[in-house]
């Protein structure tokens, strides 16, 4: 188990330092120069900015002193927002998108395992073809079409939750659905079939075989062993809900990470960009890492025999 974990940290921290180099290669790559505005400044002004941010260095010393930073969690100064650090800018802000984030994921997997409990249970049936209807919708529509349809007709139209912000639990109600729908109907659609062949399967029939009740062959025997890609799929769903608040976040007028991101790419704030960018690596990484420990835990034949993990 010790080797597994190990393999996978280290696998981690090789995925993350080619993220970082990409990304400091790519906006550095980006024509033009990030301390241009709209107003003019002289030549004198441009070269004492240049020499204050380190871009009149050569671009490999530029990338040293960039790693340097970043191994003492230093993240920069942000170019726009008056001379900010870039941690205190995503800590400051991340607070709102990880609120949204964690109701979002929660209600995606209570919701998405429920729905598709009911499918496998009542296979063939009115409420497998519901279930089924519901999770094509879920996958069919993307978030930056449903979230702007459930602000005009539940705020506008209806008045019955607020336009913007997170002010509220109510507030959490639009946004969590725009969020959540794609991931219930994925999760909807993965329990199902899980589950459908895990109810096929000879230890279901040796429970029912023995008179074992039948809510009691549904939770502890066959929702566990379905369970099994929902696990899997945690680590890209932690991440990807909270870096897919971008967009609702914008919609919503939720003052998050994601507002500050798109504002940041208009004001080519090239250290907040990367910053968030590292940060969201970081996020998916680590969201992943732990999945697959999860799934090592939840499913003995991935632990480690003899020191290798069991096929």
């Amino acid at each position: 188990m010790v080797r597994y974990v190990l393999n996978k940290f280290l696998f981690m921290l090789l995925s993350l330092f080619i993220l970082i180099t990409a990304t400091f290669v790519l906006m550095n790559a980006v024509p033009g120069s990030p301390l241009q505005s709209e107003k003019a400044t002289s030549p004198q002004i441009q070269k004492n900015l240049e020499a204050h941010y380190g871009l009149d260095k050569p671009l490999i010393v530029q990338y040293g002193i960039y790693l340097k930073k970043l191994a003492q969690f230093d993240l920069g100064i942000s170019m726009k927002k008056k001379f900010q650090s870039v941690n205190k800018l995503i800590a400051g802000s991340f607070d709102n998108s990880l609120k949204l984030g964690l109701v979002s994921v929660a209600t995606s997997v209570l919701a998405g395992c429920a729905l598709g409990i009911i499918a496998a249970l009542y296979h063939r049936k009115f409420l497998d073809n519901a279930a089924l209807v519901v999770s094509v919708i879920g996958l069919a529509v993307p978030s930056v079409v449903m979230a702007p349809l459930l602000q005009y007709v539940f705020a506008v139209k209806i008045r019955a939750f607020e336009v913007a912000g997170l002010n509220g639990p109510m507030d959490y109600v639009l946004p969590t659905i725009a969020l959540s729908a794609a991931p219930i109907a994925f999760i909807a659609r993965l329990i199902r079939s899980s589950m459908l062949e895990v109810l096929n399967s000879d230890f279901i029939k040796t429970a029912k075989a023995k008179g074992l009740a039948g809510h009691m062959i549904v939770w502890r025997h066959a929702l566990r062993n379905s369970m099994l890609p929902v696990v899997t799929y945690l680590g890209y769903l932690i991440a990807n809900v909270i870096t897919g608040s971008v967009v609702i976040e914008q919609i919503f007028a939720i003052p998050g990470i994601g507002k500050f991101f798109v504002q940041s790419v208009l004001d080519r704030d090239y250290p907040f960009i990367m910053g968030i960018t590292i940060f969201y690596a970081i996020l998916l990484m680590a969201s992943r890492f732990l999945s697959d420990l999860a799934y090592a835990l939840v499913d003995p034949r991935l632990r480690l025999q003899t020191g290798r993990v069991a096929k």
